[in-house]
Order: C-alpha cells, then structure tokens, then sequence
C-alpha cells in the first residue's frame, strides 16, 4: 500500500508543480483544470498513508513525498534542459 501512496503523492506534487507558472519543465504551465486532479490524487495518496502508517504519520510522509518532489522538481527539469542544449551541440 505504501509504494501506491508514494507514487499518488509525488503524481500530486508533480501535476502540481508543472501547474505553477515558475515550473521550468514546459514552456507553459498546465491548464488550471488540472488542479482537481491534484486534489484527488493528493486526497487518495494521503488516505492510502493514513491507512497504511496511521494519521500522524500518514500525514507527515504524504507532506514530506509532497516536499521532496518539489524540491528535486527544478533541479530536474534544469537538468533536462542543460542536457538538451548539450546534446544539441554536437
């Protein structure tokens, strides 16, 4: 249960992330309808944490997946995008 909940979450933080103007992944954010499914996701992901560690600490792993994936999110698509320019060098 718990690799579901995972996989929910960070699905959740990175359609969340790639919503946000400041995302460096597109080259325009995704349409604001996709927040509903931010919200289901997030909902389910942290229902699936809850029911597999209790609500303390289902909460608190379903925040720290969620802040993770926004933390490394920019670094990626940085590194992406320095990729993609090298490559194009050649």
């Amino acid at each position: 249960m718990m690799p579901a909940a995972l996989c929910l979450t960070v699905l959740a933080a990175l359609l969340a992330y790639l919503g946000s103007p400041q995302q460096n992944w597109r080259d325009k954010p995704l349409p604001r309808y996709t927040r509903l499914a931010v919200v289901a996701l997030w909902l389910a992901g942290t229902a699936l944490w809850w029911l597999a560690s209790g609500p303390g600490a289902g909460i608190t792993a379903a925040l720290t997946a969620a802040m993770l994936t926004w933390v490394l999110a920019p670094y990626l698509g940085w590194w992406w995008r320095a990729h993609a320019r090298r490559g194009e060098r050649r």
